[in-house]
């Protein structure tokens, strides 16, 4: 079962309703208190201007308090002057904010979901092939000690003990076909199994022997489960029992066969169990794109035919493989998730960036700054549901030369539209680069050494917007 997700921990959300009411409120309140106190710092400013103006000068000159507050007076209503623009800003980064972090939450449940949905395509049980057991049983002495009437007596006794053959040859085909699950939409491999097992008697002398072969663990369907002894198929007598006894002389050997058809989970593996690999072969043959190797145990050989890929293993003499191997589907890796949800939080930082270095570079109205800031959330808006589709830094190519395109009409003249674009590069273009590029430092900090080099040059050495 794959877990609800939530999106980012502790970030507002305006999707839910209790957050936005709880939002509304808080900016209602914040705006009636901002109200109140420059209401309030106006009248007395106001106060003091008034009364200080009806006091008579007692020396020629000594104008100094009038001249103080007739200072604040003037920056007062240069602040009052300047509050809507103020004010616009603010807004701007507030709602900016609550904006990107409803689309950063969004994004991160998308690339999850995404996540998941490749993770459920190979999740699951896999198809795996024990090798099998030669066994025998051995009779063996041995001691233990018991109680008899109070005194502890030794006893001798006879046990019964399993001993294993190791194979002496292993040739193994399996043919592999990739379908889709109609009830859950998953892969799920189609597996033609086709294994020749020799087995040779090392003992010095006849023995009965146990041919031990349990059928693939994760199978959905198995069918054609069959065991061939030489050439003479062998009988299942108990449901669940697959161990087929035989008897082989010393030095002599026979061979077996299996063989079945089984459709399971989207892996094929071979268990050797810990066993001596000697003369094996393994091959497998996936009839399908994007077939690979499994748990690491790198193919002798791998071919690629019309049909899909070959993989063969061959182990020439004593050989332990302590971990299963075979054939999975790989599938396309998920890279570079957390760019957008880490851009959007960002954004209004970035936003606050760029406007002011448009402030310092043009004169800007209230309208021009209403503009800019619809231009820059509406670039990351479309940026953010782009990236879906196409990689993030072509959409954003795409994008910040309509942003470019959008600034030009800005200036009023050939200068200070030419400050438009070099503010909006430096201040908008690069440093959205700056967080969506491997190289985000370094290219964050040629946004900065950009933005300071222009204002320097703008303000220090007489390179006019006008």
């Amino acid at each position: 079962m794959y877990q609800t997700f939530q999106g980012i921990p502790n970030l507002p959300d305006l999707t839910h309703v209790n957050e936005l009411i709880e939002f509304g409120s808080e900016i209602i309140d914040r705006l009636g208190q901002i109200a109140i106190f420059v209401l309030f710092l106006g009248i007395v400013i106001a106060l003091l201007n008034w009364s200080l103006s009806k006091k008579p000068l007692s020396v020629q000159g000594d104008n100094t308090p009038n001249r103080g507050l007739s200072g604040w007076v003037e920056g007062y209503f240069l602040f009052l002057q300047k509050l809507p623009h103020i004010l616009l800003v603010v807004f701007f980064l507030v709602g900016g904010f609550f904006l990107c972090s409803t689309l950063a939450n969004r994004y991160h449940n998308w690339e999850q979901a995404r996540i998941a949905t490749v993770a459920k395509s190979v999740s699951g049980d896999r198809l795996e092939q024990p090798a099998p057991k030669i066994r025998y049983v051995v009779e063996e002495p041995y001691s233990y000690t018991r109680w008899v009437e109070g005194e502890q007596v030794k006893v001798e006794d006879i046990r019964k003990v399993n001993r294993f053959l190791t194979l002496a040859e292993s040739q193994i085909d399996v043919t592999i076909n990739q379908t889709t699950a109609a009830d859950t939409g998953s892969w799920i491999y189609s597996i033609d199994f086709d294994a020749e097992y020799l087995v040779v008697n090392k003992l010095k002398e006849k023995g009965n022997f146990f041919f031990e072969i349990r059928p693939p663990y994760g199978y959905r369907l198995l069918q054609d489960f069959q065991v061939e002894q030489d050439g003479k198929r062998l009988e299942q007598i108990n449901p669940g029992d697959y161990g087929f006894p035989f008897s082989l002389e010393a030095g002599a050997e026979t061979s077996f066969r299996v063989a079945y058809k089984a459709v399971g989970a989207p892996r094929f593996t071979y268990e050797p169990g810990g066993q001596l690999l000697s003369n094996f072969r393994l091959t497998a043959l996936a009839n399908f794109p994007k077939a690979d190797f499994a748990s690491g145990i790198l193919p002798t050989e791998t071919k690629q035919e019309r049909t899909g890929t070959r993989f063969t293993w061959i182990f020439e003499n004593n050989v332990s493989v302590r971990n299963p191997f075979g054939v999975f589907t790989a599938t396309d890796p998920v890279r570079n998730t957390g760019i957008m949800p880490r851009l959007l939080l960002l954004a209004p930082a970035l936003f606050l960036w760029w406007i002011m270095l448009l402030y310092l570079s043009v004169p800007l109205r209230l309208q021009d700054v209403a503009m800019l800031g619809g231009i820059f959330f509406a670039c990351l808006l479309s940026l953010t549901y782009l990236s879906r589709l196409i990689d993030v830094k072509l959409a954003w190519t795409g994008i910040s030369l309509l942003l470019l395109a959008l600034v030009w009409g800005l200036g009023s003249g050939r200068r200070s539209r030419l400050a438009v674009e070099i503010a909006t590069i430096a201040g908008g273009v690069l440093p959205v680069w700056g967080l969506i590029v491997s190289a985000s430092g370094l290219t964050l900090s040629l946004a900065g050494l950009l933005s300071v080099t222009w204002l320097a040059a703008r303000n220090w050495y007489g390179i006019k917007s006008e």
